[in-house]
């Protein structure tokens, strides 16, 4: 490896850290804003929280990762080896 390509890994680090601080930064100012956003309007919210439940069903199905079926062992015991 020449000084060149560790110039440009050093160069690709800098950055990928940069972009987690941008992100990090963005979430929390995402949360403090839905923070106040549902302290102002929670009267709404406590009046629908049961639509609000069922909203968040088929959002947890099609956030819960199906990139995973099928990874995880079968280690059940009535299998035989």
């Amino acid at each position: 490896m020449n000084a060149t390509d560790q110039e440009h890994l050093h160069d690709t680090r800098g950055q990928s850290g940069l972009n987690r601080r941008m992100r990090t930064a963005l979430l929390m100012v995402a949360l403090i804003g839905g923070f106040y956003l549902l302290r102002e309007h929670w009267s709404h919210v406590a009046g629908n929280w049961v639509y609000l439940l069922l909203l968040a069903c088929p959002l947890m199905h099609l956030l819960h990762g199906h990139g995973r079926h099928g990874a995880l062992p079968d280690n059940r015991p009535d299998k035989e080896a």
